[in-house]
Order: structure tokens, then sequence, then C-alpha cells
């Protein structure tokens, strides 16, 4: 199965979650993202100027109450780890898990069953108009240590509403879905 297919389904099945689309258009956002990969078989990759499918994983501590946030290097903002889908990537959850680890520097990060927790659609600088965000929630290990990439400018535990005084409105939506979604496993 390609890339794209196994983002097909992926967002097939995100319709089917509970509480969705309690806000934020997710449902029409998926809709966009499925209408853009039908349009476009190269929506994937970087090179699609359309826009591009991308996979973001907000690393958390849930243990401390704390998310780890990056200082984009390029945009100069708290956000969390992901970027762009490469052809090693077999699939959106192996995409976001292998950004998480690569921008965070911890090993033995693991994604938050149930799939996405949110769809994120942002404009980006030209060639490219989009990026259409699906975007994960990864569990840190105990004790775990990060370690800053080169795609950063800094790297840091944020409490839960520390994190308000930094990250902009998509960060916290992230946060606080994520938050439902550990409090919906318990």
């Amino acid at each position: 199965m390609s890339l794209h297919d196994d983002a097909v389904l992926v967002l097939k099945k995100y319709d089917s979650q509970e509480g969705q689309d309690s806000h934020g258009g997710q449902q029409e956002l998926r809709g966009l993202y499925l209408d853009h990969l039908a349009a476009h078989p190269d929506g994937m990759w970087k090179a699609c100027e359309a826009g591009h499918v991308t996979a973001s994983a907000l690393v958390i501590d849930p243990e401390r109450g704390k998310v780890l946030l990056t200082l984009h290097r390029k945009l100069n903002m708290w956000l969390q780890m992901g970027g762009h889908c490469e052809p090693v990537d077999h699939t959106l959850a192996g995409a976001a898990l292998r950004e998480a680890t690569e921008e965070s520097g911890i090993p033995d990060l693991t994604l938050l069953p149930g799939g996405p927790v949110q769809l994120d659609r942002h404009p980006i600088p030209a060639p490219c108009t989009w990026h259409l965000d699906v975007q994960y929630a990864a569990l840190a290990p105990a004790g775990a240590l990060e370690r800053i990439s080169d795609e950063s400018l800094d790297l840091r535990w944020f409490g839960f509403e520390e994190a308000a005084k930094v990250a902009d409105g998509s960060v916290l939506r992230l946060i606080e879905r994520t938050r439902a979604a550990l409090g919906a496993r318990s």
C-alpha cells in the first residue's frame, strides 16, 4: 500500500471517531483533505504546489503534565514536532512518529492509539500553498531526555497551561484535544 493510499484510509477512519467535529470544522477539513488527495496523486509530497499532506505529533508526558514544543527555526514559533512526508514513510502515523523522534531526539516514543488527534490546514510560503497537517500525539517514555535538532532554535517542556503563553491557537487546540483523548483512555 502506498503512503497516499494509507492517508486516504486514515482520513476515512477519522470520520468515524467520536467527538471529532465538536469544534474546529474537522469534518470539513477531512473532506477537503480527501478531495485534495483525489485530485493530486502527488498530494503527499512537498513538490505538490497546490499543497501537500504533512504529519506531526505533539510529544506529551502526561505523568508530568507537560508537552514538548520546538521553536521552529524558519517560522520562529513554538510548535509540535512535524514536517513533510518522505519516501521512507509507509504510513502517516510512521511519518509523524519519525518526525517527532528526529525533532525531539527522544527514542521510544509511542503514538497515542486511535489515530490522528486533529487536522490543521495552514498557509505556507510560495511556491506551495497549503500544509494539510495530520496531527497525532506521541507519549514520551518515563525519564525521557530531549535533544535539539538542526530544525529547531530551542526545544522545551511546557506545562499545559504554560504552553498557552507561547503557542498559537492550533497548538493549543491540539493540546486540548490530546488531553481529552488521554482522559477518554483512563
